[in-house]
């Protein structure tokens, strides 16, 4: 029996301090949605979403202004008027990150967290703290066949890249 890689699992971002290399962006622009994709030193993955228009296609102000401070904070540069989405990739940003639990609107009586981040600040890189600690790999107890996936790549099967 072939003996399969499991992820850690999707788990929230603990509350504290955190700096985040922002690693994608997506804009777009049609429909004036921007989804910044940022990452932690250990791997884990947040995304911050802003809604740059109102849906009678108009400019969301309060999208706009959280988005400026956002963009603004990130490049170290509160002087900008304008720039372009790309210019955000490899930049590192330090937010205070908080948990907010709402109910559900699909399941009533379910309650979801969310993580919200405040406090943000410029950052040059990762704190040596966040840095992360090498995993050692451990080896498996007897010599079961590699899964499908792992003879073709030879690497281990990510689920969180997918769900990311």
């Amino acid at each position: 029996m072939a003996k399969i890689g499991l992820s850690e699992g999707f788990t929230l971002i603990p509350k504290g301090t955190h700096v985040f290399k922002i690693v994608e962006v997506k804009y777009k622009e049609d429909f004036g949605k921007m989804e910044i994709i940022m990452q932690l030193a250990s791997g884990q993955k947040h995304t911050e979403r802003f809604s740059l228009l109102n849906a009678d296609g108009e400019p969301n102000q309060g999208g706009l202004n959280a988005f400026s401070y956002f963009a603004k904070t990130a490049l170290n540069d509160y002087t900008l008027t304008e720039i372009d989405h790309e210019e955000l990739v490899g930049h590192y940003i330090r937010c205070e990150v908080d948990h907010e639990e709402v109910e559900s609107n699909k399941t009533p009586g379910k309650m979801l967290k969310f993580v919200r981040l405040g406090d943000k600040e410029p950052a040059d890189g990762f704190d040596e703290a966040e840095a992360p600690t090498p995993k050692k790999e451990s080896k498996p107890a007897t010599t079961a066949p590699a899964a499908p996936a792992e003879k073709a790549s030879g690497k281990k099967f990510d689920l969180d890249s997918i769900l990311g």
